[in-house]
């Protein structure tokens, strides 16, 4: 992971768990629909922990949550 990209792993991960809490999915439902650990899904969302995450995790997750992708692309600069 670059660490330049820091501050956008980090939006990621907020907008993940912003999502999902939306849709009242526990980090564990969340894991289990995609196919990964819950502990996964709390390093992607953790702000103090800089998780990559790949393109087809971040596809899996929008499709879970019924967000567009591109809605979690979008940063604050």
């Amino acid at each position: 992971m670059n660490l330049q990209y820091e501050s956008e792993y980090m939006q990621l991960g907020l907008k993940i768990a912003y999502y999902r809490k939306l849709r009242g999915l526990t980090q564990e439902q969340l894991a289990e629909k995609i196919n990964r650990t819950p502990a996964f899904i709390g390093h992607v969302e953790a702000p103090n922990i800089n998780k990559a995450v790949s393109l087809d995790t971040l596809f899996e997750i929008a499709s879970v949550l019924n967000v567009p992708a591109y809605k979690f692309l979008m940063f604050d600069e």
